[in-house]
Formats: C-alpha cells, sequence, structure tokens
C-alpha cells in the first residue's frame, strides 16, 4: 500500500514541473517574439533613418551640384568681366591716341588757317608800309595817313579824304590814294597772294547824324570815288586788277566807336579796305584736314 502512495506522489510531482516547463517555453517565445518585434521595429526605423539619410544626401549632392554651377557661371562672369575690362582698358588707350592724334590735326588746321588769315594782315602791312616809305606815316597835321585797325583793315579816317559832308576827294588826298594804287599793284603782282585773294573792299562809313538813306548813299559815293580815282592815277591796276576792286556803302551802321561826341562821330567817319580770302582756299585746308583724319575719325 505504501508503495501505490508513492507511485502516485510521484505522479503528482511530475504534473507540477510540466505547467512550469510551459510557462518557461512561453516566456521564452514571448521573449523572442519581443525580440524580433523590436528587431524589425528597428529594422523599420532604420531603414526610414537610411531612405532619409539617402533623400538628404541626394539633396546635398544636388545643392553642391547647383553650387559647383553656380560657381562656373560666376568664375566665367568674372573671366568676362576681366575680357571686358582688358578690351575697355584698350579702347581707353586707343581713344586717347586717337584724341591725341586729333588734336594734332586740329593744331595743324588752326596754323593752316591762322596762316591765311594772317595773309590779309600781311598784305595790308605791305600796302601800309609802301605807302608810309612814299609819304611818311604822319601828314603836316600829324595824323597817322594810313592804320591797321582792330579787324586788320587799313583805316583812312575822312577828314584825310574828304570835307564833311562831301563825297569829293580833297587836293592833298590823291597823293594818299596815288600811292595806294601802286601799292596795291605791286602786292597783286605776286601771284601767290593774288590767287589767294577774292576781293579788295573799299567800304565807306558815315557817322549816326542824319538819315540813313542819306549816310548809305554819302558812303558808297566816297568808296566809288576812291576806288575810281586809284584807277584814273594808275590805269595798269584797272587793266590788270580791276575784277579785284569793288565799293560798298554801310552808311552808320558799322561803326568803330559807340560814343555820341565829335571825336567819336570822326572816328566813324572814314574809308576802310580790307582783303577778303578766297572762299575756296579755307575750303581747300578744310578738305585736307578731313581727308588727312578720314581714318581717325571713322575708327571712333
Amino acid at each position: 500500500m505504501k508503495t501505490r502512495r508513492r507511485y502516485f506522489g510521484g505522479g503528482a510531482e511530475a504534473q507540477d514541473f510540466w505547467p512550469s516547463f510551459t510557462d518557461v517555453m512561453s516566456t521564452l517565445a514571448l521573449i523572442l517574439f519581443f525580440l524580433m518585434l523590436l528587431a524589425y521595429v528597428q529594422n523599420i526605423i532604420y531603414g526610414n533613418n537610411l531612405e532619409h539619410a539617402k533623400q538628404q544626401l541626394e539633396i546635398s549632392r544636388a545643392n553642391i551640384t547647383s553650387a559647383e554651377r553656380e560657381l562656373r557661371f560666376i568664375k566665367l562672369e568674372i573671366d568676362k568681366t576681366r575680357v571686358a575690362l582688358a578690351l575697355s582698358e584698350q579702347e581707353i588707350e586707343n581713344q586717347k591716341e586717337i584724341i591725341s592724334m586729333s588734336n594734332e590735326e586740329l593744331q595743324s588746321l588752326r596754323v593752316r588757317l591762322q596762316s591765311i588769315a594772317f595773309l590779309r594782315l600781311d598784305i595790308l602791312e605791305k600796302v601800309k608800309a609802301s605807302v608810309e616809305q612814299e609819304l611818311g606815316r604822319y601828314n603836316d597835321k600829324g595824323q597817322e595817313l594810313v592804320s591797321i585797325g582792330d579787324n586788320a583793315n587799313i583805316i583812312i579816317n575822312e577828314n584825310l579824304v574828304f570835307a564833311y559832308n562831301s563825297y569829293k576827294l580833297k587836293p592833298e588826298a590823291k597823293e594818299l590814294l596815288t600811292q595806294l594804287s601802286k601799292a596795291f599793284e605791286r602786292v597783286l603782282e605776286n601771284t601767290e597772294i593774288r590767287e589767294s585773294i577774292d576781293a579788295i573792299s573799299i567800304d565807306g562809313h558815315a557817322d549816326s547824324l542824319g538819315n540813313s538813306d542819306y549816310n548809305r548813299e554819302l558812303s558808297a559815293r566816297r568808296a566809288t570815288e576812291v576806288v575810281n580815282y586809284m584807277f584814273s592815277v594808275n590805269p595798269n591796276l584797272e587793266f590788270k586788277f580791276g575784277e579785284y576792286f569793288a565799293a560798298n556803302g554801310f552808311s552808320e551802321f558799322r561803326p568803330i566807336s559807340t560814343g555820341s561826341d565829335e571825336d567819336s562821330r570822326a572816328a566813324n567817319r572814314r574809308i576802310e579796305i580790307s582783303i577778303i580770302v578766297k572762299d575756296s582756299n579755307v575750303q581747300k585746308v578744310i578738305d585736307k584736314y578731313l581727308d588727312e583724319t578720314k581714318g581717325i575719325l571713322e575708327s571712333r
């Protein structure tokens, strides 16, 4: 009987053991499940992080590529700017050279035009010197026979050749006009000088007293009287060079003194002799200048 109780007692102990083992296995299975779940979750999280990292890497690569393109563009613009700057500096140097050459050419033109202007003065200076050589510089009253005005014209005061309000020559004026006619003939004999002259203008001027119509007629008659007398006393002058002489009357409209006193009016009553240089000569100088500077002007 005792033996049987031990048998059943042993069976009870075996039954108590198996539930405990099952619990352990369940616990282990649960732990393994949680571990697998944790690993799965970690894989998901890692995969997401990896995908995010890949995306960030792609974004960074794209940004780097864009930055590299911008850098290349900036370098290209810098190179273009350097080239443009070099060209600008060269253009500045070219312009400086052009300006320098233009200034030289303009100075040359100025010299040539001045030589033409000086030609007028030189002719009248020769005429004046010729008269003074024969008659002296002053008359017996201490009056200068001929003078060169600020406008580079010969000026003969009225009282040397005409009485007041008259166009008839004074006797003492005839000697002066005779010498003038000879002097002009000698000057015009020079072919080079003659080819530069368009006209020799004898101009009569009156003061502001009286009306302008009368003064115009008086000044014109005085100029005509001077020309006619020079031709009459020196026929060669008219025969050879008559085409160069012209008589004009300017009335009171070109005064050399603006005063209203008698001295001012007396200064305005005068005969002026001017040399008119041919426009073609001036034009030739200008045309020559334009031809010489054509390349310079076209390069601007």
